[in-house]
């Protein structure tokens, strides 16, 4: 049988573990400046097998709009810089020698209002799912009170602490949206 601290510390832990999984998705979204985790949703051809890139080469800042792969094996520079080229991130990468430079194109107004309502449909994402992680925490503590293990007062309680809990991570959420939209509109 669950216990109310229980079902409360459960919840917290789901809510930070969604705030993770956006924080995650935020890194992948393309800001005026070069960041290496952009490489990471690419898979290239290793032996047969679909990898990361970070599996296979070293991913660096060159500089803040360029971007440096270093392949760890020499005859990998050309699948890494074809895997880069296909994907859908719109990038060129030059080689040079072994190393591959990314640089990494300036976005346009359009793009950049593309991106912005981009991070806000994510944010919007993140706090469905906290107040969905809400809801089920409520209505596990009023199947307590229902199975009379937990008492009218305890289930107004938990409510107000789930409620607290819910009301920082969505405050969070608008927080890490407001600076990933500065980041975009900074030129």
């Amino acid at each position: 049988m669950t216990t109310i601290p229980e079902i409360k510390q459960n919840a917290q832990s789901k809510m930070d573990a969604s705030i993770s999984a956006f924080k995650n998705t935020l890194t992948k979204i393309r800001t005026g400046r070069a960041n290496p985790a952009i490489l990471d949703t690419v898979q290239v051809e290793y032996y047969g097998s679909m990898m990361p890139i970070s599996q296979v080469a070293s991913v660096n800042l060159l500089d803040a709009r360029t971007i440096s792969v270093q392949p760890f094996e020499k005859g990998m520079g050309p699948k890494i810089e074809k895997a880069i080229r296909e994907s859908d991130l719109g990038l060129n990468p030059a080689s040079m020698g072994d190393l591959l430079r990314v640089p990494m194109p300036p976005m346009s107004e359009e793009r950049r209002k593309e991106m912005t309502k981009l991070v806000r449909h994510e944010g919007e994402n993140a706090k469905i799912a906290i107040r969905n992680l809400r809801r089920d925490a409520n209505e596990h503590v009023k199947k307590l009170v229902k199975d009379k293990t937990a008492t009218e007062d305890d289930l107004k309680r938990a409510e107000g602490d789930v409620q607290k809990a819910t009301d920082k991570h969505i405050a969070e959420i608008d927080a890490l949206v407001h600076a990933k939209e500065q980041d975009i509109l900074a030129v």
